[in-house]
């Protein structure tokens, strides 16, 4: 009887603690963690654009990711970005400042993923929904 007595205090408890768990841990956000992988270094944690970056890309400054929706009349240009990242119909000839991250997540997918064109194209949408969720 003294048992189920104290049971709901002992389910308190526990449902009490457990939401205390659950709150600490956050979920892990894909698409921020691949764009301080690999964006940040000159697009800046913000995706603003970082001062030293210039040295890299022979005197030009990278875009402020910030605005493509606003510089793009309040559209997020999604396929101009995807193409970006991968380098799909960008010129053949001539200087690409950015490299071109479908080749380089293809060959760590190569080492790592048994379906590589899967596991490159969910980083690269992650990618961009994260960029997508840095507009102004």
């Amino acid at each position: 009887m003294q048992l189920i007595r104290g049971l709901p205090v002992i389910l308190a408890a526990l449902f009490l603690f457990s939401g205390a768990a659950v709150a600490k841990t956050q979920p892990d956000d894909f698409g921020k963690r691949e764009f301080e992988a690999h964006c940040a270094s000159c697009h800046g944690t913000t995706g603003r654009g970082v001062d030293h970056s210039d040295k890299l890309l022979r005197g030009k400054l990278p875009p402020d990711l910030r605005m493509l929706r606003k510089n793009n009349a309040g559209i997020f240009p999604i396929n101009r970005v995807y193409e970006s990242i991968t380098g799909v119909n960008i010129a053949g000839h001539g200087s690409r400042d950015m490299p071109i991250w479908s080749d380089e997540y293809l060959n760590k997918a190569q080492k790592n993923a048994y379906d590589t064109e899967t596991w490159v194209r969910i980083r690269i949408l992650a990618l961009i929904e994260y960029i997508e969720r840095l507009q102004r």
